[in-house]
């Protein structure tokens, strides 16, 4: 009888710990493994619905010194170049493309040219395709417009090219308005004589 007890004892002994190991099992698993939905990509279908996060890209561009400051850096590469005796650069490559309005485009024998209005020093310059500004190049001229490849420098090192397209500015109503003011019987300037040259 004694050895009967004791061995119903070892017996139920042995039980409790077989179920408890299968338990601390179980409970091991549900903590280590993804669910069969988390390894499919699907989501809990008990938890309410939460659109996924995007991460945006850093918006933050590295931005373009003063006009002052690219004004001085083109001054002193103009007397680096005068010093070397090559050709200087182009007073545009001292611009921004958004510092600059499309005042005419015309034809010449080299073809197609623009007038560019600096608008920060209220200068003009002639620009042909393939000169180029602070932040990018004109690639094109057109009737009606000019089109530029802007360079995008982001703070995180990223170089993109993107393009640019500027159209010719549109006369403003008050010039209009003084081109249609002017005296009519104003004096008409004499025609050139045939065969008179030019003066210089």
């Amino acid at each position: 009888m004694k050895y009967e007890h004791i061995i119903r004892l070892s017996l139920i002994a042995t039980m409790a710990l077989a179920i408890s190991g299968v338990v601390v099992a179980q409970a091991q698993n549900t903590t280590t493994k993804p669910s069969v939905s988390a390894k499919k990509g699907g989501r809990d279908p008990f938890k309410k619905y939460e659109p996924p996060v995007k991460l945006a890209k850093s918006a933050n561009t590295l931005g373009a010194p003063t006009i002052e400051v690219r004004i001085e850096r083109y001054r002193a590469q103009k007397a680096a170049a005068a010093a070397a005796h090559v050709a200087p650069p182009k007073p545009t490559t001292a611009l921004l493309l958004n510092e600059m309005q499309v005042t005419g485009i015309f034809r010449t024998p080299r073809g197609w040219a623009a007038m560019v209005e600096a608008t920060p020093i209220k200068l003009s310059y002639v620009v042909y395709p393939g000169e180029t500004f602070f932040d990018g190049q004109l690639e094109a001229i057109e009737e009606n417009r000019l089109i530029f490849r802007r360079d995008i420098v982001w703070a995180d090192g990223r170089r993109e090219k993107t393009v640019e397209i500027k159209p010719l500015r549109k006369p403003s109503p008050i010039v209009d308005m003084a081109a249609k003011a002017a005296p009519a019987n104003a004096p008409a300037p004499e025609a050139a004589k045939p065969g008179a040259p030019e003066k210089q």
